[in-house]
């Protein structure tokens, strides 16, 4: 049996941990150590009175469109959504990145509207079912977790549409001790690091000691994460395709250049 093409890489997920598993099992299935710190803790917003009241405005038409921004976005409204009843036929769903509509699948929601190709705001936006004749008049919820980028909210309103932000989760730092994560960078043992996400970058810059990861390979699928990974001073930043996939290729590509 051949050599496993990662066999001996140890590789940093930074993903939350209810999202990591999928990305774990395949970087470990390609034999690679997959080393979990999370930089992003996910706390569900447990609120049933809010729930209900929602649920009461979605089964009156409050709303015709509901947009989930990530696949905990997901988890936790539908969670907080459906022990008050099911959703009303007539509420158009959309997403964004196939880890979301995956989350939506497997709860049974496969009519989603989402892009194609792409996986951010912008690409939402270029959807014929976003442009301003589509949503003008048209009353939608947003379910994304506290705070968040605001552009897709902000231009649909431009484009005549009535947005409502519901908060299902909040998002703060890691909790766990970093400092086996940077020992095992002093001691020169971590092939990689992942990061997904641009808030993430940010929670790392916050770490005392962190510039001792600064030489480790940084893959990022989103030009965002690429520039603010550049920008705290990650010495090598490689761009790489959206989602795990897209991951996986990129260090499947970097690392065959070394075998």
């Amino acid at each position: 049996m051949g050599r496993l093409p990662l066999a001996g890489r140890t590789i940093v997920v930074t993903r939350p941990a209810a999202q990591a598993d999928g990305l774990c099992a395949a970087l470990a299935g390609l034999g690679a150590e997959a080393l979990r710190f999370p930089l992003l803790t996910i706390t569900p917003v447990h609120d049933p009175a809010a729930y209900a009241a929602l649920h009461a405005r979605l089964r009156a038409g409050d709303f015709s469109l509901a947009f989930f921004v990530s696949p905990n976005a997901v988890h936790c409204a539908l969670d907080g959504l459906l022990p008050h009843g099911p959703l009303p036929a007539t509420l158009q769903l959309s997403t964004v990145g196939k880890g979301s509509e995956a989350a939506l699948a497997a709860r049974g929601f496969e009519q989603v509207i989402a892009p194609e190709s792409g996986f951010d705001s912008e690409s939402v936006l270029a959807l014929p079912a976003f442009q301003p004749a589509a949503v003008a008049g048209r009353r939608v919820l947003i379910l994304r977790g506290d705070g968040g980028r605001d552009l897709l909210g902000d231009t649909l309103a431009q484009r005549g549409a009535q947005v409502e932000y519901f908060s299902c989760y909040r998002r703060s730092g890691p909790v766990d001790d970093p400092a086996p994560l940077l020992a095992r960078a002093r001691a020169r043992g971590l092939d990689a690091l992942s990061l997904t996400s641009s808030e993430a970058v940010g929670h790392l810059l916050a770490l005392p000691g962190v510039e001792v990861l600064f030489p480790v390979p940084v893959f990022a699928p989103h030009p965002r994460i690429v520039h603010a990974a550049r920008k705290a001073g990650f010495h090598q930043v490689i761009p790489t395709e959206a989602a795990d996939r897209g991951l996986l290729d990129g260090l499947l590509a970097h690392f065959s250049r070394d075998a």
